[in-house]
């Protein structure tokens, strides 16, 4: 019933605009940012914020948005940000979650990894059907957006700050661009089976994206975010 209640909070048309936009920024929220971005007052997006944590959608804290401390750097602003926690409504109740565990479990435990990503890269194929691979990253954005990956660009300061600053030499010839993705469709399996796991899910958007097109999946696993990054197939050209 928790599930059916938390979801069932997303009917109000503009507390569903609101979770969505702090859904999408991958960030801490404030609730003048989330009511300017939605065109509503701050007191009303600040209701619909508080009903969306209560209902487990949205996890709150607070902290000073002007990034000052100290005398002078002003009260501590209420913030907001997705939940971790997944909820799913099934009418019976059904559990496919505990019969995926059990078989990565099994497969984990047989060494079964390569069978699962040959299926996995076939499966992948089998959606993609007979369009060729992605011609470029926005094409791949949107295909990796329809299976709820929640892909976005990565800023390039933030790249050089995970990665350290390149020189000009080493940027020749790529774009500098990497795709993340917010979502894991597989987050609960693969937390607790995570190299079975995310090797399958790099192998199926390898098939899903093409392997031999213009971009390319690979492993870069980062807290709270998909284990694969999508990038330009010139990125490792030098």
């Amino acid at each position: 019933m928790e599930d059916i209640e938390a979801i069932a909070a997303l009917q109000d048309p503009v507390r569903r605009r609101l979770y969505e936009y702090v859904a999408a920024q991958g960030r801490e929220v404030g609730r003048n940012e989330a009511a300017e971005a939605v065109g509503v007052a701050r007191t009303l997006a600040a209701h619909h914020l508080d009903r969306l944590t209560e209902a487990g959608l949205l996890d709150s804290g607070s902290r000073r948005l002007t990034g000052r401390s100290g005398p002078g750097a002003g009260r501590p602003a209420k913030v907001y940000a997705r939940a971790r926690t997944e909820r799913s409504v099934s009418l019976p109740a059904r559990d496919y979650r505990t019969a995926a565990e059990l078989l990565a479990e099994a497969a984990e435990e047989a060494g079964l990894d390569a069978g699962l990503r040959t299926a996995a890269r076939r499966r992948g194929e089998a959606l993609r059907g007979p369009a060729a691979p992605c011609g470029d990253l926005e094409e791949a954005m949107r295909v990796l957006a329809a299976r709820g990956y929640e892909p976005h660009v990565e800023e390039e300061e933030d790249l050089e700050a995970a990665e350290g600053t390149e020189g000009p030499e080493e940027k020749a010839g790529t774009d500098g661009r990497v795709v993340r993705m917010r979502n894991c469709p597989f987050h609960a399996v693969a937390e607790r089976f995570p190299p079975l796991v995310c090797g399958m899910n790099l192998a199926l958007l390898e098939g899903l994206l093409g392997a031999d097109g213009p971009v390319r999946a690979r492993m870069d696993a980062r807290p709270g975010e998909c284990c694969v990054v999508v990038e330009s197939s010139k990125n490792n050209e030098h």
